[in-house]
């Protein structure tokens, strides 16, 4: 790795303008000043369509060509403006003195090709080391990122390896000819709080040992607060703060920026459990194992056993593979357990005949994820919330009057009937998916990772949302999620699973404060962030000026 000035900035953005070619909005980036030095981390935090990774990608000349394009400004990497420079050039800068972790290495790693051959192929484009030389290196890696038996993973295709696994491929791939320049893309959005704790570690140690700069982009806080030594904040493609981490985390000056730290989940107090009615739902011993095709079969769910109250919202929490979507998609009905029992109001569901289980699949409706995933391209919003009540004999003038009725609870316009699916953000498609669980009037909602995805801000309004709802039309909710800060929020009680099983259940504020199970400790113990004292105490209700209803949705 080449020496660095300490004094001297390793990366200058200098009034950055990126400009979206026949976009509705002209600049993706505009004026954005910040720098990154040798042997620091700086985190550059907004919500989507910030200009964040808009800004990474034109770091590392990655911007569509035709699409996106540099408009203004400078961007010195070791004094070179790289914006000058030719394709060819800023793949040679690319492949030796500055590396890109992207958010999601499933997409970015080639699936017919072995991990080892993918980074032993970066070695073989810009060095000149043997066949034998590149190998030793690759193993050298893999150790170096902590990853178990790289002997035999060297061998292994990404869809065989776990996501903490493949974003540690990523970090090897990257990390291959030691960089002075490091960026980091939303590397941990979607992984399990412990995972997502080890590879923030292993970020940080790397970078303290190799003396690399680190350019880590984020909407989450509690990341933040766990890496940075500097914060950059984005929002609409500007920069509206800059700081030192302590400094802006505790005394931040832009109305934005306390907006988002005010929407960071916090640990629950202490507060005395709930009075709900009776059981609504009972799961009894429900087990579950998936046949491996030549493999050992997988444990989904072993001897589950849980109550949900009328009114009441239990959590489901644990890490990926731990049973908690199986469970919840069994109690949906699109899985079938192989044993066990499984009763809503008293009425076993388990069993039953085709056109008795439609009666009862009204009652129970679910958010799904990714709901961009679950809504049809080509139906139009309000169709698609009113397909379900036609389909159970509701007129159809009648199920679409109900449909726009259900986007105003929702906090959208009537008007968002007439739309498509692609012409709402993230934040508003999730609103669709809760209006479309609540057309049949359900007893009980299963909100599976239902905001893992989202925005800590948007995320802060959907789970008030939620919160809402449940109150005004008292209902149930099975809320499933690797996140247990999210799960304080609207939870009352809490079941942590691990390997198909429920280790430990009880009132949210008693799993936060007083764990009994070891592997509950280590998931609480994994938060990032967890030591931050936030200097909001909760969401302002109203944002003034500019910034009216920026984090707060007109919920009706």
């Amino acid at each position: 790795m080449a020496n660095q000035d300490q004094q001297a900035p390793l990366l200058q953005l200098q009034d950055l303008t990126v400009e979206i070619i026949g976009g509705a909005r002209r600049h993706a980036v505009h004026g954005v000043s910040f720098e990154v030095r040798a042997n620091e981390v700086v985190c550059v935090v907004g919500e989507s369509g910030s200009g964040k990774s808009i800004t990474a990608h034109a770091v590392m000349g990655l911007l569509p060509v035709g699409q996106v394009r540099v408009t203004g400004g400078r961007i010195l990497f070791q004094g070179q403006d790289v914006v000058r420079l030719s394709p060819d050039a800023h793949r040679r800068l690319r492949g030796t003195r500055m590396a890109m972790i992207f958010q999601e290495p499933m997409t970015a790693l080639n699936p017919i090709m072995r991990v080892g051959a993918q980074v032993e192929e970066v070695l073989e484009l810009h060095t000149r080391m043997s066949a034998g030389e590149r190998r030793a290196r690759v193993l050298e890696l893999f150790r170096a990122v902590l990853l178990p038996n790289p002997e035999q993973l060297v061998r292994a295709y990404p869809f065989e390896l776990s996501g903490g696994q493949r974003q540690r491929i990523m970090i090897a791939m990257a990390l291959a000819l030691e960089p002075d320049l490091l960026i980091a893309d939303e590397p941990t959005t979607a992984l399990d709080v412990t995972t997502q704790a080890q590879i923030l570690h292993l970020i940080r140690d790397l970078q303290r040992r190799l003396g690399i700069g680190v350019l880590f982009i984020t909407h989450d806080f509690g990341v933040v607060a766990e890496l940075a030594d500097r914060i950059v904040v984005m929002r609409h493609g500007d920069v509206v703060e800059q700081a030192a981490a302590q400094e802006l985390l505790q005394s931040p000056q832009h109305p934005y920026t306390r907006s988002l730290l005010a929407a960071v989940p916090h640990l629950p107090a202490e507060k005395s459990p709930g009075q709900f009615g009776r059981v609504l739902l009972r799961a009894a011993a429900l087990s579950k194992v998936y046949a491996g095709h030549g493999k050992r079969p997988v444990r989904a769910l072993h001897e589950v056993t849980l109550t949900l109250h009328a009114g009441e919202t239990v959590g489901i929490v644990g890490e990926s593979g731990s049973g908690k979507s199986t469970l919840g998609r069994t109690v949906v009905g699109l899985h079938a357990p192989d044993a066990g029992s499984l009763r809503l109001n008293e009425g076993e569901l388990l069993g039953l005949r085709a056109r008795e289980a439609r009666r009862h699949r009204k009652d129970i409706q679910m958010v799904f994820q990714d709901p961009y995933a679950s809504l049809n391209p080509r139906h139009r919003v309000g169709d698609a919330i009113a397909q379900g009540p036609i389909a159970f004999g509701v007129p159809p003038a009648d199920a679409n009057r109900r449909a726009r009725e259900l986007l105003e609870l929702v906090g959208l316009d009537a008007g968002a009937a007439d739309r498509y699916p692609h012409q709402f953000s993230g934040g508003q498609r999730q609103r669709i998916g809760i209006a479309r669980a609540l057309a049949l009037e359900p007893k009980l909602l299963v909100a599976d990772e239902a905001v893992s995805a989202l925005d800590v801000s948007i995320q802060a309004q959907i789970l008030e949302l939620l919160a809402q709802i449940r109150r005004r039309l008292e209902l149930s909710m099975l809320f499933i999620t690797h996140d247990l800060r999210v799960a304080a929020q609207i939870c009352d009680r809490i079941a942590v699973m691990r390997h198909g099983e429920i280790v430990e259940i009880g009132h949210a504020s008693d799993i936060f404060l007083r764990p009994e199970h070891p592997y509950t400790r280590q998931l609480i113990e994994a938060i990032p962030g967890k030591g931050w004292t936030k200097p909001v105490p909760q969401l302002p209700e109203r944002l003034g000026g500019e910034h009216a209803g920026l984090l707060n949705a007109d919920i009706r």
